[in-house]
């Protein structure tokens, strides 16, 4: 994330539910007196601001913030100190700067915005307010917090459903792989619906920034969700990626800048991850049935991925076999003996049952 979207990320979580500047606005919204408040000091709030007065160490409180905000003028608000330092300005953006907005009070929060670049909260005067955040190029309308929970939650739930779908093409690739029929196409769907995941993630995160701590147990499990399809995704690139290919980028990371559309076609995925012509037979390094190996060192996996030329060779190896691999002794070699055998079980169709 760039700079100025970090930024963006923390004012909008400024205005969260509970807190000050959300209690402020939510009070000047219950009276209707509508308001223009810019957040911010030092030069560029002096050249956009005229007349009105100043406040000497009047903290911020949403009840004083709605008091003044009775008062014809805009606001000022210094948000690293949060004290009201001026009152009933005329603020005097310059008036060539193109807006999209009507109104002459959200006409004005933008073309402040755009000028300062500094944060500009525009209230409208209606019996059904709206509050709406200016930042730069970007506004963003504050939303009810029993709204932002409604969307989170269906985010959630198709968050909970894609992973299932994630899950299955596992299952389904694991099972072609122990019947030694994988193609690309098998591990491009599997990576085409992790990717689906991270894009419902990415407007969850948006809705959990504007509740704030409200959102505390919907991040958790939206974060679980995420890290277990990402973990799934990463070993089965790392999986499949031709040799002689450097891993450079998880295919997440790589995936995030394709469109929608471009996501949609495998052919176009696997072009963007390198992985070759869909009909294209392929197998596994291994990585990823090891990975499910408990408590197996990272470099006695690697010492059996290097051991066994092939996976076949892997998930068929005997206890003997197992045993010759460097960091493997007879108790570990059970061990892996033994989970090999029931994830071959398990892919099976009678694993199914």
């Amino acid at each position: 994330m760039s700079d100025g979207g970090r930024d963006n990320v923390e004012i909008l979580r400024s205005f969260a539910p509970g807190t000050l500047l959300r209690q402020g606005t939510e009070l000047i919204v219950r009276q209707g007196t509508g308001a223009l408040i810019l957040l911010g000091s030092g030069s560029k709030v002096e050249r956009v601001s005229s007349g009105g007065f100043k406040l000497d160490g009047a903290d911020f409180t949403a009840q004083r913030v709605a008091e003044v905000a009775k008062m014809d003028g805009g606001i000022v608000v210094d948000t690293d100190t949060m004290t009201i330092t001026r009152v009933n300005v005329q603020f005097i953006p310059d008036p060539t700067i193109e807006t999209i907005e009507t109104g002459t009070r959200f006409r004005t929060a933008e073309r402040l915005a755009r000028q300062t670049g500094l944060p500009v909260l525009a209230i409208s005067e209606e019996r059904r307010a709206t509050a709406t955040v200016f930042i730069g190029e970007q506004s963003f309308g504050l939303r009810s917090p029993t709204d932002l929970f409604g969307q989170a939650n269906q985010a959630l739930n198709s968050l909970e459903r894609l992973r299932r779908r994630v899950f299955d093409a596992e299952h389904s690739l694991t099972r072609a792989e122990a019947d030694g029929v994988v193609t690309v196409r098998e591990v491009v769907v599997l990576l085409q619906r992790a990717a689906y995941v991270d894009r419902v993630y990415a407007g969850l995160s948006r809705l959990l920034v504007e509740l704030g701590r409200e959102a505390a147990l919907i991040d958790i499990q939206a974060n679980d969700i995420v890290e277990g399809v990402r973990s799934v995704g990463d070993l089965v690139y790392a999986d499949y990626l031709p040799k002689g290919k450097r891993k450079t980028a998880s295919a997440s990371g790589i995936l995030s800048s394709v469109t929608m559309d471009e996501l949609q076609s495998g052919y176009r995925v696997a072009q963007e991850l390198g992985l070759g012509a869909l009909e294209n037979s392929v197998e596994p390094r291994g990585l990823r049935i090891l990975a499910g190996v408990p408590r197996l060192p990272d470099t006695v996996r690697s010492a059996l991925l290097k051991h066994f030329e092939s996976y076949r060779d892997l998930i068929t190896a005997s206890v003997a076999e197992l045993e010759q691999v460097e960091g493997v002794g007879r108790s570990r070699a059970n061990h892996i003996r033994s989970y090999l055998q029931r994830v071959e079980r398990l892919a099976s169709p009678l694993g199914d049952a």
